[in-house]
């Protein structure tokens, strides 16, 4: 075919034919080679005054070199466009902060030239002007089963939005997986490297997935791995508890072996080139969106097709691994926090985290003992004895969360005061109570809180117990026409009111007659001593 570089062999063939006599058509027929590259051939040896003989001795690399030199390109006009702007893909690929590839490069020179050079040209001349030396190295090429690991990473350069607010630059994690045996790869930027950063972003990378694989293979973070020992590796107790979640096995790499994890490393850049290097002319003005960007590049990426295979990583993914991985489960994982914390005289814990303070309730008989204080960002679990003993919703803002059954009685009566309830309690008085109790919590009388009049409404609850029923009715009706909604004046009025009905009462005194008259003398005794005296 015509344009495609030929075998030696193939040419030497030519050549012999042409020593024995044969014509270019007749070559052609003969060989499987076009007339016109039979005619090529043969000018260029008539070019170059060679003797076929001795072109039949030269060894075929040499020979490859001698035929297909190349032609000069310096005098092409897309050759002075490409050198004007040679400098700066020199720069850019010469900066490693600037993740920019042969591909980004060639897919922005298309985008501004289109009559340019083509991608097998424009590598060429690229190599051609750029020299560079890599040290050689050998890894072992692994083997995975499908479904069963995940690799995941932070990638080591960071990217950026810019606050809509402030104006501010806020630089973001980026957090790298992927599935080694298809190369499927996941990308999404969080916060932080911190260990709620790192769960959220591998419950993300899960749910993209649409399914668990058995084992993850993370590096040796922090947030991974408290203790990296090469023989028994101290996990993170968050990650150990999402293992046990989803029912996955955490297996670190070993320190300093990245190429234990060799796969995801080259995902990392992978993602430098195809996602940093073209979102590096962009702004952002949130996470969200910038993670939107991201995944749609990565997804770009996972739908193309692989150079050596005939399947993209997508499609391998799909028909390989999908349907291996372990269901996810309905809900999705929530990083567990520990805390050691002691019931308070107010059947309370008091939960400190994220500079926050909340208080939840305990039942009263645990008071005083220490509790085991589970929580995450949506519940709030309490064990004493290594019983659960109460579970609340989690509340991020300062206050109490109280369950009524936890309570105490002396507490409850305290916690459940409020106009209603009084107002009901003064029904069962009397009611002239419950009509100066509706009006003293009447809002058209007064604007203060109810908290206010509480202690007033106990008072008066107390002082119908130490007065009879209508003193203490006159009381309220004398309150209510005169206005009166104070202690005190309620007080000295009922008192006066008392003193009134006990003054106007008919006095009776009466006699008492004794039944037993052994101790008594009588008018007798009297009289006898007289005329004792007498005589």
């Amino acid at each position: 075919m015509a344009g495609t570089t030929k075998d030696m062999s193939l040419i030497k063939q030519v050549l012999q034919l042409k020593q024995a006599g044969e014509s270019n058509r007749g070559v052609s027929r003969k060989l499987p080679i076009d007339k016109e590259t039979v005619n090529g051939y043969v000018n260029t040896v008539k070019a170059n005054g060679w003797n076929i003989s001795d072109l039949l001795e030269i060894d075929d690399p040499e020979l490859e070199r001698m035929f297909h030199a190349g032609s000069p390109a310096y005098t092409d006009r897309r050759m002075e466009e490409f050198l004007i702007l040679l400098p700066r893909y020199r720069e850019l690929l010469a900066d490693p902060k600037s993740h920019v590839s042969r591909q980004v490069l060639f897919d922005e020179y298309r985008a501004t030239h289109p009559d340019g050079y083509g991608k097998s040209q424009f590598y060429y001349h690229l190599k051609q002007n750029l020299v560079a030396k890599k040290d050689v190295t050998a890894v072992l090429a692994n083997t995975y089963k499908p479904g069963e690991k995940l690799m995941v990473d932070f990638a080591g350069d960071k990217l950026s939005y810019v606050d809509a607010e402030t104006g501010e630059i806020v630089k973001v994690e980026v957090f790298v997986a992927c599935m080694p045996y298809s190369d499927y790869t996941y990308v999404v930027c969080v916060p932080s490297q911190k260990t709620e950063d790192f769960l959220y972003a591998i419950r993300m990378c899960l749910e993209h997935l649409g399914g668990v694989p058995s084992i993850l293979t993370p590096d040796n973070l922090k947030s991974a791995v408290i203790s990296n020992d090469r023989h028994e590796p101290k996990l993170n107790k968050a990650l150990e508890d999402m293992g046990n979640y989803y029912h996955f096995v955490v297996l670190p790499c070993d320190p300093a072996s990245p190429t234990q994890k060799a796969l995801v490393e080259d995902s990392v850049r992978i993602t430098y080139n195809r996602v940093y290097a073209r979102l590096r002319n962009r702004t952002f003005h949130s996470l969200l969106e910038l993670n939107r960007a991201v995944w749609e590049l990565m997804e770009r990426h996972n739908q193309t097709r692989m150079q050596k295979r005939p399947y993209s990583r997508e499609e391998r993914f799909h028909a390989m691994e999908k349907e291996l991985l372990k269901p996810l489960k309905p809900e999705p994982y929530e990083m567990r926090l520990y805390a050691d914390l002691k019931v308070q005289a107010n059947c309370h814990v008091e939960l400190r985290q994220d500079k926050v303070t909340h208080f939840y309730s305990v039942p009263y008989i645990h008071v005083g003992k220490q509790a085991r204080v589970v929580f995450t960002r949506s519940w709030v679990k309490v064990y004493v004895e290594q019983k659960l003993v109460a579970s609340h919703i989690r509340s991020h803002t300062y206050g109490y969360t109280t369950v009524r059954e936890h309570l105490a009685s002396s507490c409850r009566v305290i916690m459940e005061r409020s106009a209603a309830y009084y107002v009901e309690k003064a029904k069962d008085i009397s009611p002239d109570c419950h009509e100066y109790v509706k009006r003293i919590f009447d809002p058209k009388r007064t604007a203060q809180p109810e908290e206010v009049y509480y202690k007033l409404c106990n008072s008066i609850v107390s002082l119908r117990r130490k007065y009879d029923l209508a003193t203490f009715d006159l009381t309220c009706r004398q309150c209510m026409e005169y206005g009166i909604y104070s202690y005190s004046k309620f007080e000295a009025i009922l008192r006066r009111n008392g003193m009134n009905a006990s003054a106007d009462e008919t006095v009776i005194f009466h006699a008492p007659t004794p039944s037993n008259h052994g101790n008594m003398r009588g008018k007798d005794y009297f009289t006898g001593n007289d005329i004792n005296q007498q005589q």
